[in-house]
């Protein structure tokens, strides 16, 4: 940087002392609430940071509300635990504070902590952020909801909306590939795309993604170059035909490729896709109204999420003792 601080420094919390802090948690996801709250209170205590607002989701506010809540009532730290959704909620009523999250994945797993090398365990995750280290991220936006991760219209909603919660809780994330399975054959839509004020493209695809970071279920790095923290999201167009095609572009993008047969990637600040009919999309793993226009632009720097050895890397994830 070229103020000469160190960036990992500079984003790490200056002030002594405990902080407070909150916790939202989804109590449909989460099995053992008051097995995970003793490990949050015993985390905290033995930092010498005092006991958390405690806040459970409800279907009326599946976290946005909470997360407003625990900022207006002095929490510098919000730990969620629940699944995508809730997460995504919670992101939503924490943009733009100068509160951070940290997230305490639950149920299958998260997408923002797989991205960015996130603890498992919910005391490792209150060490993290107990550890003060932080990172500003951007999010993304489609019709005022928020995401960190991804949106995404046509092949990946679909995928995402028949996968059983049933089976996804038994076998984790190969739910998704069968799921996937189901819809290898399905039609393909014809899509305009802009980015930015660039001339519209016109394509045949199955889904086009939106990424604000790279990886998808399953750890897989679709948008290898997307970084949550440069202003840009990045579109990824896959338009395989045939089986083949499916098995030729899983191939590369496992194989991390510079160039993936029939995967297209663009970038840009606002994003565009208009579809010939209306497909369903999705956020973060979470599934919206289906539509025939998705329209996504970002919001630098809304989010200050706790993560490992921040801003070390474009990739984060690098800083996690999963990578090491």
């Amino acid at each position: 940087m070229s103020d000469g601080v160190d960036p990992a420094d500079r984003q790490r919390v200056k002030r002594d002392g405990p902080l407070h802090t909150a916790v939202v948690v989804n109590p449909v996801r989460v099995e053992n609430l008051d097995e995970l709250r003793t490990t949050i209170e015993a985390a905290l205590a033995e930092a010498g940071w005092p006991a958390p607002l405690w806040l459970e989701t409800t279907p009326e506010d599946p976290g946005a509300g909470q997360a407003r809540r625990a900022v207006e009532d002095g929490a510098e730290v919000v730990f969620v635990s629940g699944g995508d959704g809730t997460v995504r909620s919670c992101i939503e009523g924490l943009a733009g504070t100068e509160a951070a999250l940290a997230v305490l994945p639950a149920g299958t797993g998260n997408l923002l902590a797989a991205n960015l090398g996130l603890p498992d365990e919910p005391a490792e995750g209150v060490r993290l952020a107990v550890d003060r280290g932080r990172h500003l991220l951007d999010l993304g936006e489609v019709d005022g909801q928020l995401f960190a991760v991804m949106a995404g219209m046509g092949f990946d909603a679909k995928l995402l909306d028949d996968a059983s919660t049933t089976l996804k809780a038994r076998i984790g994330s190969p739910a998704y590939v069968l799921s996937a399975l189901k819809h290898l054959r399905d039609r393909p839509m014809h899509v305009e795309i802009r980015v930015d004020d660039d001339p519209p493209l016109r394509r045949r695809a199955r889904t086009v993604i939106i990424g604000n970071v790279g990886r998808l279920q399953g750890g897989v790095r679709l948008l290898a170059d997307a970084e949550p923290d440069n202003g840009r999201l990045d579109v990824a167009i896959l338009s395989p035909r045939h089986l083949s095609d499916w098995a030729a572009l899983a191939w590369g993008v496992l194989r991390r490729r510079d160039r993936v047969r029939r995967m297209e990637v663009l970038r840009g600040s606002r994003i565009t896709v208009t579809s010939d009919r209306e497909q369903p999309c999705e956020l973060d793993g979470d599934v919206i109204e289906p539509r025939r226009t998705l329209t996504a632009s970002v919001r630098p720097g809304a989010l200050w999420l706790c993560v490992y050895q921040p801003d070390s890397s474009a990739d984060l994830v690098e800083g996690s003792p999963k990578e090491r």
